[in-house]
């Protein structure tokens, strides 16, 4: 457990040994420990959760102007998602660094996803209250955002691919696509798409790409089959 070199990684110097410790600290590992004095992540998790959830809102709402609520809630739940959280937890190696209880180890408990979904939320926690809401921002931003940014959580908001599956589980339905429309300037163009399923108009779109017009057809479109998206 060589938090000083976890440290030096992340570029954060923690005030609290105790706390960072505490937030790589399953409750299965202070059950076995009752002698000593061990306080496990629980509690860590909870709060942060609540600031991951603030951190990435924040993020979103600045980088996605022209995002709906309902898509910016969609969008955020797949980031802090248990897969996601799991995935940001393996990038860090947190599993090497966990404190577990040996019958919790023997498990398999160190590679669990809904444990390292929580040690992450925990660590979120203890960098808050230790480095203050700032401090979470830098480290998301040096580890979380850029994937963001990549596109990594896109798929979320992909409406032609949602309308696709809709389609093949609702009916057996050729769906097209058409640009019916281009106005504007060069530097200013807007387009206009239609999307047509079993060759009747299902949804029409209005975008500054091409792309971005037939995604928002198929978003009104997946509004007409009363899908939440």
């Amino acid at each position: 457990m060589d938090f000083t070199k976890f440290q030096n990684r992340i570029g954060i110097s923690f005030e609290s040994k105790k706390l960072l410790e505490q937030a790589f600290t399953h409750s299965s590992y202070v059950n076995e420990h009752r002698t000593r004095e061990y306080d496990d992540n629980e509690r860590l998790e909870f709060l942060g959760d609540a600031v991951l959830e603030l951190a990435i809102s924040q993020y979103l709402y600045r980088k996605h102007p022209e995002m709906t609520e309902g898509e910016l809630t969609k969008y955020r739940a797949s980031i802090v998602c248990e897969a996601s959280l799991v995935r940001f937890a393996n990038d860090l190696h947190f599993s090497d660094l966990i404190f577990l209880g040996k019958g919790e180890e023997m498990t398999g408990g160190r590679e669990r996803p809904a444990l390292l979904a929580d040690v992450f939320e925990a660590f979120i926690g203890a960098i808050y209250l230790d480095q203050g809401f700032q401090t979470v921002i830098r480290f998301l931003e040096e580890f979380v955002y850029p994937k963001i940014h990549k596109g990594a959580f896109s798929h979320a908001m992909d409406y032609k691919s949602q309308l696709q599956e809709v389609v093949q589980r609702e009916r057996n339905g050729v769906i097209e696509y058409e640009i019916v429309e281009e106005r504007g300037p060069a530097h200013n163009r807007e387009f206009i798409a239609h999307v047509f399923i079993q060759g009747d108009r299902s949804g029409i779109g209005i975008g500054r790409t091409k792309k971005e017009a037939e995604q928002n057809a198929a978003k009104e479109a997946l509004d007409a089959f009363d899908i939440e998206v």
